[in-house]
């Protein structure tokens, strides 16, 4: 692999080399000697710079994917639980007027008789209730988007991550009461939930611009961000296991618990920076460090006029904005169509719900390896990997979704279209999703948290604006449904391919003189 000269950068204008070595030049102190870890300095001698790497089994940077991976499961288990303890906090008798189910499709299945726990408080709320109920959180969550970035880009984000955590699940040990005190406060609560849950994202993106080699961020950023569909495949069923055997109180209980035993972990093992770490290895620092030289700014202030000009961050507005349309929409109303249109009954309906997140957490882990080698040993350049799983990963369930929505009554086709769909998503996780590294590392919490904030608008409107198309729940009405959500997704596939950049942007490494570092 051809080693690039350290002090030469592309001009503006034109696309930098994303080929970084496995180690560059050691970096060096402020007094301007080199760093000298014990055996670093003799190893370097021995061996040529683009042959040392640190071993992946025990470092340090897994480590901290793994514990990034737990965070998210917790963080998707508290966000979709309240989804499923719903049904059992409402009094059946109140909503019976506002089901509508379709008769084109012959019940699937005989209801499974089980012996239903009774002893949860029930509560007269009718749909519109609900739907201001499970929308709150996104209220919460849009606020923290842009400050947990900056925040995170000035002061580290492990401690913004770690109490984001502890402060969805301390309130969502909290649930239960809140809605004994009404609708009201139960809103409140999830919208503080919300604000909790927003800063997770744009503090992990800012921990991993310094922790993450760059031929190595796809495999880190998809096991960690992985951990999200594997929260929503896990708490969707086991809610409705624990509503079904003990109470829906215990729901909130359970997922509370569990969120603040993983921040206390968190707190004990996580770092903010490499240099920070009090485990890691010398040859593990010093890999990272050189491999993230010449990619960071030196300046203080944030560039915001470049940054918003920058038609790379735009490009991944789009297509964070798109692919999210459809996600959210399935989250919140694929149970619906489920039981509503397929007819399938609860049961079944909890477990092929989670079926899709199953697929698209395996595909993105296994993409985030694709993708790494593909750069590392194919020698494939950044841009094109983010192309190509983005169209992939955008285009590809575009595709099965309206599949699945001409098949008719097949039930089989139905959930094997929806599970591809989903699972296909998963690719995105190694393309736009993580593309902010790639043009801004620096700046990269504040870039997903202006793209997220864009991208949180789809789960307000989204499921509001597929309810008003589906009053009958017909096939007719959901395949309009399937069908605007695909073409969003291919509108953002196509944007996010034309203007999308591979390479650190000038605004992000020029300082204060508006030299390159």
């Amino acid at each position: 692999m051809k080693s690039p000269v350290p002090d030469l950068a592309p001009s503006d204008g034109e696309e930098g080399e994303d080929r970084t070595p496995l180690l560059q030049r050691a970096p060096r102190a402020e007094t301007g000697e080199p760093l000298r870890e014990p055996g670093v300095h003799l190893l370097m001698k021995v061996f040529p710079p683009t042959f040392i790497s640190a071993p992946v089994c025990c470092s340090a940077r897994y480590n901290l994917a793994f514990l990034a991976f737990f965070g998210f499961f917790v963080l998707y288990s508290l966000r979709v639980n309240l989804s499923v303890a719903l049904v059992d906090m409402v009094d059946s008798n109140t909503t019976a007027a506002d089901n509508r189910t379709a008769n084109e499709c012959a019940e699937h299945s005989a209801p499974i008789k089980v012996l239903h726990n009774q002893t949860g408080k029930k509560y007269r709320w009718d749909a519109e209730t609900q739907g201001w109920i499970l929308g709150s959180f996104f209220y919460g969550y849009v606020i923290t988007q842009i400050p947990a970035g900056y925040v995170a880009s000035r002061s580290g984000g492990k401690l913004l991550l770690g109490f984001g955590v502890l402060g969805t699940s301390v309130f969502t040990l909290f649930t239960p009461l809140a809605a004994d005190f009404g609708v009201g406060a139960l809103v409140a609560l999830r919208a503080l939930e919300g604000l909790g849950e927003g800063v997770t994202f744009p503090a992990m993106h800012a921990m991993w611009s310094s922790w993450a080699p760059p031929l190595e961020r796809s495999k880190l950023l998809s096991i960690s961000y992985a951990g999200a569909q594997l929260g929503t495949v896990v708490s969707l069923p086991l809610s409705g296991i624990v509503c079904f055997y003990m109470n829906w109180t215990y729901v909130f209980y359970l997922f509370g618990t569990v969120g603040i035993i993983w921040f206390i972990l968190w707190i004990w093992l996580v770092s903010d920076t490499p240099e920070t770490h009090k485990t890691i290895s010398p040859y593990e620092k010093e890999y990272i460090l050189s491999s993230l030289r010449n990619q960071l700014s030196s300046q203080k202030s944030v560039p915001w006029i470049p940054m918003l000009k920058s038609l790379a961050l735009w490009a991944i507005v789009v297509a964070h904005f798109s692919y999210n349309w459809t996600f959210y929409t399935l989250l919140t109303l694929l149970p619906t169509y489920m039981k509503e249109v397929l007819r399938f009954n609860i049961q079944e309906n909890g477990f092929l719900s989670a079926v899709p997140y199953l697929g698209c957490w395996l595909c993105m882990i296994l993409s985030g390896q694709a993708a790494d080698n593909l750069r590392a040993k194919w020698n494939f350049s950044t841009l094109c990997v983010r192309r190509v799983f983005s169209l992939i990963g955008m285009i590809g369930p575009a595709v099965f979704l309206v599949a699945a929505g001409f098949i008719g009554c097949d039930y089989s086709l139905a959930v094997a279209f929806l599970t591809i769909s989903t699972t296909l998503g998963g690719f995105c996780s190694s393309g736009f999703s993580i593309n902010h590294l790639d043009i801004a590392p620096s700046y990269a919490g504040i870039l997903l948290g202006i793209t997220n904030t864009f991208a949180t608008i789809p789960g307000m409107i989204g499921p509001i604006i597929a309810r008003s198309l589906t009053p009958e729940n017909t096939i007719g009405e959901w395949q309009t449904v399937f069908c605007i959500a695909a073409a969003i997704n291919v509108f953002g596939a196509i944007f996010f391919t034309l203007f999308a950049k591979g390479e650190v942007q000038n605004w992000a490494v020029r300082d204060h003189h508006g030299h390159r570092n």
